[in-house]
């Protein structure tokens, strides 16, 4: 692999890192580096990269990030009982333009997907998202988006895109592959109403903070259908990470955001995950929190059961509920004990659609069928289809 976009890492880092304990991570990751360069990704399976990109963060400032602080906190970890093989692949700089570090990641990701590598990008402002999603364009699939955020980041879709409107620009700049997008955490007052009644128009999915940190477990089918995911750091409460910049007393803490970020790493269909708004002004708390983040999405990553096969779904117990003129048929894994439920297709729709037939719920989505109430996630992923 031929980036010359991609900074390796300082070699005394590297150095300091693999001093600290033969069996933390640092032994088992391969690192960029100026002397063996990019690290083969034959049999890799998660490769971390950062960027340090911030120059469209709104109300924010123009620093260079030092990431390294986090890598410190990573590589000190042990690992699980994990089966897999990571790579550090360094740093992507600041392009001449944003338009040109939008690329240089877009281009990084693509490839890697086409390796069935992971990457999980560690950025400076939100925004950076854009490029994370725009790396699906030449995918055969529309993509389902999950941003763990206390604002939905819509903005005005004519105005420049910025670290509080790209999920705009997401929605209507060519090509058009988003088919759903969901925000777990979102808190109203961070919101106006014209955005509150803008996702239910477009039949997005919003999670409240109250509603997800009562029981965090409802979000593990939402990671379940995602294909990539985004975390602002902002989402966070400030007393569980400290620092100074675009925080709010109340936000996840942080048992909550490792809980997120395993659920999506154990989902199937997880190819790329990014934690965003990293701001060099955190304590190091702050950082080792981040670290763990990382730790437990990997962990994730690691205890996948590749139930998004046909091989899988064959093995399926299936249920079917008659609810007033409809039929809706569930789907429960021997294996996991997961559940899905069918969503109609509709012959004459994008093709693009033909994977979004099953979709993950909860239990009690059955049980609520079973009691004649449908289930908001099925009607909101039906009218979609039909459009």
């Amino acid at each position: 692999m031929d980036f010359e976009f991609l900074s390796p890492l300082d070699s005394e880092l590297i150095e300091e890192i693999k001093s600290d304990n033969s069996h933390s991570l640092a032994g088992q990751v391969a690192f960029h580096s100026l002397a063996s360069g990019i690290p083969d990704l034959e049999n890799v399976q998660v490769a971390l990269v950062s960027v340090n990109e911030n120059r469209l963060a709104k109300d924010g400032k123009d620093e260079f990030l030092h990431f390294n602080k986090i890598r410190k906190a990573f590589y000190s970890l042990f690992p699980g009982n994990w089966h897999l093989n990571i790579a550090d692949l360094g740093s992507i700089e600041k392009g001449a333009s944003v338009e040109d570090t939008y690329f240089a990641l877009q281009t990084l990701i693509a490839s890697l997907l086409k390796k069935k590598v992971i990457p999980v990008i560690l950025g400076g402002s939100q925004d950076l998202i854009y490029a994370q999603y725009r790396a699906y364009d030449r995918i055969e699939q529309m993509v389902n988006l999950v941003n763990v955020d206390s604002k939905f980041d819509l903005g005005d879709a004519e105005k420049p895109i910025n670290n509080r409107s790209y999920i705009g620009k997401i929605v209507v700049n060519k090509p058009y592959n988003l088919f759903n997008y969901s925000s777990v955490g979102y808190q109203t007052y961070f919101n106006s109403q014209d955005e509150i009644e803008l996702m239910e128009r477009l039949f997005f999915d919003a999670y409240r903070l109250g509603g997800v940190s009562g029981n965090i477990s409802h979000i593990e089918p939402v990671m379940r259908d995602a294909n990539l995911v985004g975390i602002d750091l902002g989402a966070i409460n400030a007393a569980a990470i400290g620092g100074d910049h675009y925080f709010s007393p109340n936000g996840f803490d942080g048992k909550e955001i490792c809980a997120l970020a395993r659920y999506a790493g154990i989902s199937d269909k997880v190819s790329s995950f990014g934690i965003y708004e990293y701001t060099s002004s955190y304590p190091k708390a702050g950082n080792m929190l981040i670290a763990q983040m990382i730790w437990y999405f990997i962990e994730g990553v690691n205890y996948r059961t590749d139930e998004n096969t046909k091989s899988a779904k064959k093995h399926f117990i299936k249920y079917q509920v008659p609810i007033e003129d409809e039929v809706l048929v569930f789907f429960k894994s021997p294996v996991s004990g997961r559940w899905w439920i069918e969503i109609p297709f509709i012959s004459s729709a994008n093709n693009k659609l033909k994977r979004h037939t099953l979709l993950p719920c909860r239990e009690e989505d059955y049980i609520d069928a079973c009691n004649q109430i449908i289930p908001e996630r099925w009607y909101k992923t039906k009218r979609k289809n039909e459009l």
